[in-house]
């Protein structure tokens, strides 16, 4: 998976970037995009992203943080479940996260989410944080398994609009 495909994104090496003017320069999860987290696919039935461990998202024992692990699963889910309920704001209601393996200074993770229930009201979202093969950038082993239930029956405040554009925008990537 080299180069650019069919759709234009970028390969696994070089995730997208967040396009001018997205959200008036803001990232899609700003407390993400501080630790280096990288979305690669954003729609309504899948959402990808990679970080590389660094000291900043890393425990004293040099092993990835798993409020960091919570983060990226919140995140993914809401943004997903952001777009899978037409742009209406969302709220996290329920986290449940289980931490299979460490992930360790220098490893590379993606994370991948997916809807299990899209309802008008609640949607259950699974997310899967994997450990990277360093020498294929293909997942390797499951470090953490989360289940995120988002309340999704929320109206969009206007100044969210912007916001609606970017993801709309950085989805085509």
């Amino acid at each position: 998976m080299a180069g650019t495909g069919e759709s234009g994104r970028s390969s696994a090496s070089s995730p997208p970037r967040p396009p001018p003017g997205f959200g008036e320069g803001v990232p899609p999860d700003n407390a993400l995009h501080a630790l280096g987290f990288e979305f690669t696919r954003i729609t309504g039935d899948e959402v990808l992203g990679r970080l590389t461990v660094t000291e900043i998202c890393c425990q004293p024992f040099k092993m990835l943080n798993g409020g960091v692990s919570a983060l990226i699963a919140e995140s993914a889910a809401s943004i997903g479940g952001f777009m899978a309920s037409g742009y209406k704001r969302v709220a996290g209601v329920q986290l449940s996260i289980n931490h299979l393996r460490p992930a360790r200074l220098g490893d590379r993770i993606e994370a991948k989410a997916n809807p299990i229930q899209v309802g008008r009201n609640i949607q259950v979202w699974e997310v899967q944080i994997w450990l990277m093969d360093p020498s294929t950038l293909e997942r390797k082993d499951l470090a953490s398994s989360a289940r995120v239930t988002i309340l999704t029956n929320m109206s969009t405040p206007e100044r969210m609009k912007n916001y609606e554009e970017g993801i709309k925008k950085y989805s085509k990537l």
